[in-house]
């Protein structure tokens, strides 16, 4: 019998977030035996989806700004009709050419509503296909909190229309989806929990750093990096950092941030060995993303969290919260963040005792291999 074959749309706007978690998921389904075709359609980031992925890679759209009130192209030009149109015929070229027997939506229609120009058809065309993939929606656990009324209505209508699986990247006994979708009994039996999907654990790196800041995607994490170069300047000055500022911050800021650091200071975009580097750190300081975070409970170091609120974002608030309810991070307020209160954050977390195992489910990518096995 032929490999079954998962074509899995996956749209990053900001950071990279989203695209990381189903690059390590459609990982896991590739080891697992599926044939895996990844479908992006945000800027190009180094190193994803991971080795081994087929890819199809429509052209770029991201936001255009903080508060994703509108989209632009690669080239910051505001997405026209005929933009959009374009991508919608690729994206439906792409599922006519794959036939694939599983499609994976990542977000929607929990998020990116912003795409339903092209993803509306591509699900159309998926619920009239001979034969009808599974169709499964793919959410991280804590969603951004909807206040427009009418939002959640319109989400459980797509579920019951188009959708057979809602794959929960998370830990119902952490965060039960129900704590920010209060729709959530309207297609309980749609859903899947399964756990949290972090990296394999990490072996220790050679390369030893005490703090290891890293600022996600970068464009939102602008604040952190400056503020973590003053704060080196401020703690022992044989404390090693390694600050990781990300790929979109700006060039202008990231020279910034390299000529003012210290000599303790090691400044770099990206590291493809994020997770071996936290093993073998003291702290890690980041923002409390969904990835990061997995990152740092499967490296089991210490961290202080700095929550990403602009845009009225509450998504990293509330799992920065409940990790320190439960004594695994420390938690530092974005506003107003700056060299002192960043330095006083570290030199507490430092002296505190290394935190206690997670005790949540971090196979997350394996899991929902099993499941759609399953199915």
């Amino acid at each position: 019998m032929s490999a079954r074959r998962v074509l899995f749309y996956v749209q990053h706007l900001l950071g990279i977030g989203h695209l990381a978690r189903a690059s390590r998921i459609a990982s896991a389904l590739s080891e697992a035996g599926f044939d895996v075709t990844v479908v992006t359609g945000g800027m190009p980031v180094a190193g994803f989806p991971l080795p081994g992925i087929k890819h199809i890679a429509l052209p770029a759209l991201t936001s255009s700004d903080e508060g994703f009130s509108g989209l632009v192209t690669a080239d910051g030009e505001a997405a026209d009709r005929h933009f959009e149109e374009m991508r919608r015929d690729l994206l439906l070229e792409a599922f006519r050419s794959q036939a694939p027997d599983i499609l994976i939506i990542e977000a929607f229609p929990f998020g990116r509503r912003q795409m339903r120009f092209e993803l509306l058809p591509l699900l159309e065309a998926a619920i009239v296909a001979t034969p009808r993939p599974l169709i499964a929606s793919s959410i991280r656990d804590i969603l951004q909190e909807r206040t427009k009324p009418g939002r959640n209505e319109e989400t459980v209508d797509y579920i019951n229309r188009y959708f057979d699986l809602v794959l929960v990247h998370g830990d119902p006994q952490f965060v039960p989806l129900e704590a920010t979708f209060p729709l959530t009994d309207a297609i309980r039996d749609k859903i899947a929990y399964t756990g949290l999907v972090a990296p394999p654990s990490p072996v220790p790196s050679t390369e030893s750093f005490d703090i290891v800041v890293s600022a996600g995607g970068g464009a939102a994490g602008r604040d952190l990096v400056s503020a973590a170069v003053d704060a080196a300047a401020m703690l022992d000055p044989d404390l090693r950092w390694l600050l990781i500022t990300g790929p979109n911050l700006p060039a202008a800021q990231f020279d910034a941030a390299a000529s003012k650091a210290g000599a303790n200071v090691q400044v770099e975009r990206f590291r493809n060995d994020f997770a071996n580097l936290l093993a073998a750190a003291r702290l890690s300081v980041s923002q409390a993303g969904y990835n990061t975070v997995c990152d740092v409970l499967q490296a089991g170091c210490r961290s202080v969290l700095v929550s990403f609120a602009a845009g009225g974002e509450t998504e990293q608030s509330m799992r920065a919260e409940r990790l320190a309810q439960r004594g695994l991070t420390s938690v530092l307020s974005e506003a107003g963040i700056n060299g002192s209160s960043l330095a006083a954050a570290v030199g507490t977390a430092l002296s505190a005792p290394a935190p206690s195992p997670a005790g949540l489910p971090l196979q997350g990518a394996h899991k929902t291999a099993a499941i759609l096995a399953a199915y």
